[in-house]
Parts: C-alpha cells; structure tokens; sequence
C-alpha cells in the first residue's frame, strides 16, 4: 500500500455503508482521517457498523441530516448508487466539496498496475477473462480482480505489491466519483442506453463511461469496440494509445476475427469455437480481453487455455444443467432490453423457450421483437408480463404463458419444450418487483431448474 497524506487528520465522511463504504471507513481511519458513516438505514443491528463504532468511528443512521454538512468535511466517500440528485450529495455540491466513490480512494493508495474495464454489457465477463488470463503461468506477482465485480477495490489495493495487476470492473455510478484515477489500460466494451433514470440523460451516461480514460497519458492503452462508430469518434478526443477490437472487420493495430480465428496484430491466436462460452457477444469480449493479455505480455498458450476452460460468470448467459435433453442457462443479470437482446442472439441455431418480467419502468419491449425469432414459447411473470405478453404477440410467438414467479415458470419451461431445445431466463427488466436483486433471482431460477432435474431423475 502507498501511504497517502491527503485525508490525514481531514473530516471525512462517507454516505453510504454497504460493502464499499465499510471498508472505505475502515482505510480512511487507518490514514488518519477523522471518519463519519452516514447511512439512511437503521444500523442498530448491523455488525459492519458496530465494529467500525468499536475502531472509534462516526456512524449516524436511520436518515440524512443536512445540517451534518455543516461541520466542515474536507471529502465525501459516496455510496456508487446513492443518486447525485439525494439532497445530502446537493447540498454537498452546493458546498463545493469533492465527492469521491470508493475506487478512487483504492487507486490512491494502490502500488500494483492497474487494468480498467466498463461497458454496457459484457464488462464483468470480459473482466472475468482477463483475470484468468493473467493469473495463468506469471513469473512473478498475482493478478487480482476487483471493484463492480463485488470485491472492494480497497481491500485489494492495499495489499497488492507493485509486481500484481489489479484487474477492475467499473460502473458509471464509480467513475461519476473519480479525480486522479489512471489505468494503465482502459477498456470499455460497448456502450447502450442504461442507467438513464440514474445520469438523467444518455449523453450524461456516455460522458460518465468515458471518463474512465480521462486521466490517461500517450503512455497508456484504451481498448475500444470498433464496431460502435460512436466509439470510433469518441476515440479521437483520447490522449492514450487506440488499441481497436473488431468482430467484423480486420483491425491491424489491435484483435479482430479473421476466418473463425482470432487475431492480434496479426498473430494467430486461438479458434472462435474454442471459446468456452456461447454468442457473438462472448467473441467480442473475448477480444477485448486478449487485446490487454498480449498489451501485458501473456503467451498465447495461456489466452487458449483460460478462454477454453471460461465457463462464463454467474447470472450472465450461465450454463445451469442439461434436464431431459433441454439446456437452461441463467442471464439474471439481463435488467434491461440490450441485454436479452444480446443473450436471446447467442443461440442462433437453437429453438428458445424463454422466460422473461421483471419491474416495470413503463417501456414497451418491441425493440425485443426481432432478437425473438427462435422463440417458439415465452413465459412471463412480474409487473411486466402483460408488457412482455404484447410484445411476443407482436412478434408471432404461438405459445404465450403468464405465471407467478421464476420457481413456477420454470417447470410450466420444460411441459412446453422439446428435447434439444434452450430454456432461457433473461428477464429484460430490473428485480425489485419480486426479488431483492438480480443474484437472489439468478438463483431462485438455479434451485428451481435442479429441483426438477431432481424430480426427473427420481421419476
């Protein structure tokens, strides 16, 4: 860890405990700072706030005092996902006082090279991926990964020597709170239309996303998708070295697919269907991650063998378990349209049964319609199965199915397939209607789909 002098004896409070402001606390107090937790849920009962009153710190819960601004705080540690418009970040605002997110106050301290990745979709897969990669055959030092991907990047960073990489996954929430944060590589996978009832407007999440390279020099990398001409024109405002990665077209300077191979800078790396993750969108993010593997150093021999042994990230397009000759695959992670766009177009030689709903945000699903073409039964449920219901009708699907839950689609899955078939959970909508979050569906869909293979198998 490098010691840094900036919040020494500084008032510092952070807004937001969770897991990244927990262990925010705990560094801020160990490099001096004079730390306040601020968390508008009772805390009574939580023990990350009673050991972090037991250190000697702060915690004030149960609601947002305003006036607690008024004691002159040097910094604030924000929670990613308490909005800008909270009237706690206004009046800090207002007051002109810096507010950081967890990630840069791990940069800060951090020793070890650091690798950045954020995207739409795909960023904890290709984070993922990288991760494997460089932790295969190193001669010296770990590879780590952290940040959105659920490991607080200060607890890495402070215990990661100047030999390791830290390979992190971030938000547009994280990167709204950075300052001096500089990756060494930056990689941004792809860029939709998410988070709009959080940035207000897509420029405003664009703007967030780029800001991932903002403070980076000639020296440094920005692996970019060359595919998306908005990130063709938005690379020529970059300072650091375009290292470009293309599915359809040959890209010299950087990774690209070339007669079902995939190329670095010309070399020859490894065969598309070697990949261990079905979709196009797995290639894609299989180049982003060879593009920082070869940057760094990797052989060949390693890219092949993590990328072949991948077996995909939890909750995202997940191989569950083959039931009666039928495949389910997990993508709870899919909380808005782009991405079960992207997983119902990872199956193009499969017929679909697919399992969709979520909370309902007043969008219509149409532009799902054409990802729907395999679909020949849909089952929805949550506040958006009506919604979802319109859509498959529009889309000529002949078997239309609305149910309760996940645990009673899944069963109602298998008595509308066919042996060979893919039964599919991508919901296309946010959890909050049923489940506290995407992971807790995720796996309510695992214990379901076992429970049955269970049944099968039992007769």
């Amino acid at each position: 860890m490098v010691k840094h002098t900036r919040y020494e004896n500084k008032k510092v409070l952070v807004l937001g405990l969770a897991l990244s402001g927990f262990h925010a606390a705990k560094l801020l107090h160990e490099l001096g700072a004079m730390v306040t937790v601020n968390d508008s849920k009772e805390l009574a009962d939580n023990p990350d706030a009673q050991e972090l009153i037991a250190s000697g710190i702060r915690v004030i819960s149960g609601y947002h005092p305003v006036d607690l601004l008024d004691e002159s705080f040097a910094y604030i540690i924000k929670n990613p996902g308490i909005p800008y418009s909270n009237k706690m970040v206004q009046r800090a605002l207002a007051l002109n006082i810096p507010i950081f997110t967890e990630v840069e106050l791990a940069y800060e301290i951090m020793a070890a090279s650091l690798i950045a990745i954020t995207g739409s979709n795909g960023k904890t897969t290709t984070t993922t991926m990288v991760h494997e990669i460089l932790k295969r055959n190193r001669k010296k030092g770990v590879a780590h990964k952290a940040g959105n991907i659920g490991i607080p990047a200060s607890t890495i960073a402070k215990e990661a020597p100047a030999e390791d990489d830290i390979i992190m996954e971030l938000s547009s929430f994280q990167l709204m709170g950075i300052d001096t944060y500089h990756p060494e590589i930056a990689v941004i996978t792809n860029i939709g239309s998410s988070h709009l009832d959080y940035h207000g407007t897509r420029e405003a999440y664009v703007e967030a996303k780029w800001r991932i390279t903002m403070n980076q020099t000639a020296e440094d990398y920005l692996v970019l998708n060359w595919d998306q001409e908005e990130l063709r024109e938005l690379s020529k405002t970059a300072a650091a070295q375009i290292v470009p990665f293309s599915r359809i077209e040959v890209v010299e300077q950087g990774a690209y697919v070339l007669e079902e191979w995939l190329y670095f800078k010309g070399e020859k790396i490894m065969p598309v269907d070697a990949i261990g993750v079905p979709g196009s969108h797995n290639v894609e993010n299989a180049l982003a991650a060879i593009a920082v593997a070869k940057l760094k150093g990797a052989d060949n021999e390693s890219i092949t063998e993590a990328l072949r042994a991948f077996g995909g990230v939890k909750h995202r397009i997940q191989y569950v378990t083959e039931v009666a000759g039928r495949v389910f695959y997990n993508d709870s992670k899919s909380t808005n349209i782009t991405a079960a766009q992207t997983a119902l177009n990872s199956f193009p030689d499969k017929s679909i049964v697919y399992l969709a709903g979520g909370l309902d945000r007043g969008n219509s699903f149409d532009e799902l319609i054409p990802a729907m073409k395999n679909v020949h039964t849909i089952i929805v449920f949550g506040e958006t199965k009506e919604r979802l219901s319109d859509a498959a009708e529009k889309a000529g699907i002949p078997t239309i199915i609305e149910t309760e839950t996940i645990t009673t689609a899944v069963p109602l899955a298998l008595d509308n397939s066919q042996e060979g078939d893919v039964i599919l959970l991508s919901p296309a909508c946010a959890s909050w209607d049923q489940y506290k979050n995407f992971e807790i569906r995720g796996d309510a869909f695992i214990d379901a789909v076992h429970a049955l293979k269970h049944e099968q198998e039992e007769g």
